[in-house]
């Protein structure tokens, strides 16, 4: 049995093939780093990783400075005592999850996923056998059922719509890197000038250049803000982002609104569930689809209701401890 082993905020580690995963360690060989969120950088920026292009390029622009081997998905890389490859995961541009074969079994490790996929990344695809899984599950109650994605289109374009319509300013809180570039690539199709923070600005180039047009967009201009699609960090509007704007209309988007507590905690006119990670039913109905012989869960506040149903289906599961994602 392969040894799977929580480094804390240093990521996994499998000791026996020398393999890390999102690690920032000194005890792996050979580091594979999922996506660019920075729960799951290497904490040690320095160390050799191999990534997909995105992510490589999206590391460099967030201070990466060790040396990255770039992997194409489905295109393995092999060790002396595995053989790795990646899998599209969905999550935000770049994000791979990373499957290795080894004559002690398979792993497949999800870092972040989505399914269905964001449609401003290269998708998802899953391998046929696996072991040993290793899936988030961020959102791991029942409550957690995410509307079909063509409503939340479709609920994005109508809050930009009827605030423009009413002579609002339109501002959407979403996290910089992955859910604000997606929520431009859907927004795109009003034709009306966008302006994004600029944390997040210089992160768009890499969508523009792996083919992901964001429509009509730029930084974020406190003097020329007012009447444009405005995007932003959560915590923004704190710090006085279009504090300027006469009549500003805020919605909050993440898999988090699904609670109306969030309303309140960040005086939002409209609450939009659009999550760049999967609900609780894919995440059961995945684990039933590959049926591993042990699935390991992260970044959870509470995995005994997940493992409960996976009782149920007779699939083994256990909780690494690692630190909870605040990217959504």
């Amino acid at each position: 049995m392969i040894s799977i082993k929580k480094a804390g905020r240093d990521g996994i580690l499998i000791p026996e093939l020398g393999i890390g995963l999102d690690y920032g360690g000194s005890k792996a060989e050979h580091i594979f780093v999922s996506h660019a969120h920075s729960d799951h950088i290497p904490s040690n920026r320095r160390l050799p990783v191999y990534a997909t292009r995105p992510t490589a390029k999206f590391l460099r622009l967030r201070g990466f400075q060790g040396e990255i081997t770039e992997l194409e998905f489905g295109k393995p890389v092999e060790t002396d005592k595995a053989r790795i490859t990646f899998y599209p995961a969905g999550h935000i541009l770049g994000s791979a999850m990373t499957y290795i074969e080894s004559e002690e079994g398979t792993v497949l490790y999800t870092g972040d996923y989505r399914t269905p996929p964001s449609p401003a990344t290269e998708g998802f695809e899953i391998p046929e056998q696996v072991d040993y899984f290793i899936t988030e599950a961020t959102f791991s109650l029942p409550i957690y059922k995410w509307k079909p994605e063509e409503e939340l289109k479709e609920m994005i374009l109508k809050f930009a719509r009827e605030s423009l319509e009413e002579g609002a300013t339109p501002l959407f809180l979403a996290y910089n890197l992955g859910k604000a570039q997606e929520l431009m690539y859907l927004l795109k199709e009003l034709d009306h000038p966008m302006q994004i923070h600029g944390a997040g600005y210089k992160l768009c180039h890499v969508y523009e250049e792996e083919g992901y047009s964001l429509g009509n967009y730029e930084s974020y201009d406190r003097e020329t803000c007012e009447g444009k699609i405005l995007i932003a960090p959560s915590a923004s509007p704190e710090s006085g982002f279009a504090s300027n704007v006469k009549k500003l209309r805020t919605a909050y988007c993440s898999g988090w609104a699904s609670s109306e507590a969030r309303r309140t905690q960040l005086t939002a006119d409209e609450l939009i569930p659009i999550s760049d990670h999967l609900d609780f039913f894919e995440l059961l109905r995945l684990c039933e689809e590959l049926h591993p012989k042990m699935v390991y869960m992260t970044h959870t506040p509470n995995p005994k209701v997940v493992q409960h149903f996976l009782d149920k289906k007779g699939i083994k599961s256990r909780f690494l401890d690692l630190e909870a994602s605040e990217t959504d």
